[in-house]
């Protein structure tokens, strides 16, 4: 029987339906075999950058919390030098120390 006879005898709308159904099941089958694993594949790719992004975040919190500890050390040590001058007067070799303030990071190869 091809279509023609098909509508012939059963009308239009039932051939539409039934080729509606057939496309309907035909999806469902499509997105429940073919795209269903890869969304949940790539929801659990998703889920681990998440998880390194926050790991990443909180590390960048710890390092600013650092970086801020040790730079108010550094202006409440020089704040005190400068309150505090130096009374002993007997020799200037600990004067002579190495400048802190221009320490440079080392080069990396």
């Amino acid at each position: 029987m091809n279509i023609g006879e098909m509508v012939g005898q059963y009308g239009f709308p039932i051939i539409a339906v039934c080729g509606l159904g057939y496309f309907i099941f035909y999806i469902w089958k499509w997105v429940t075999e073919d795209v269903d694993p890869v969304i949940h594949e790539s929801h659990m790719t998703l889920i681990g950058l998440i998880d390194r992004v926050r790991m990443l975040d909180n590390d960048l919190i710890r390092l600013r919390a650092k970086l801020d500890m040790i730079l108010q050390q550094k202006e409440r040590d020089l704040s005190e030098n400068v309150i505090r001058p130096n009374s002993d007067n007997t020799s200037d070799s600990n004067t002579d120390s190495a400048d802190t303030s221009t320490i440079r990071p080392s080069k990396r190869s």
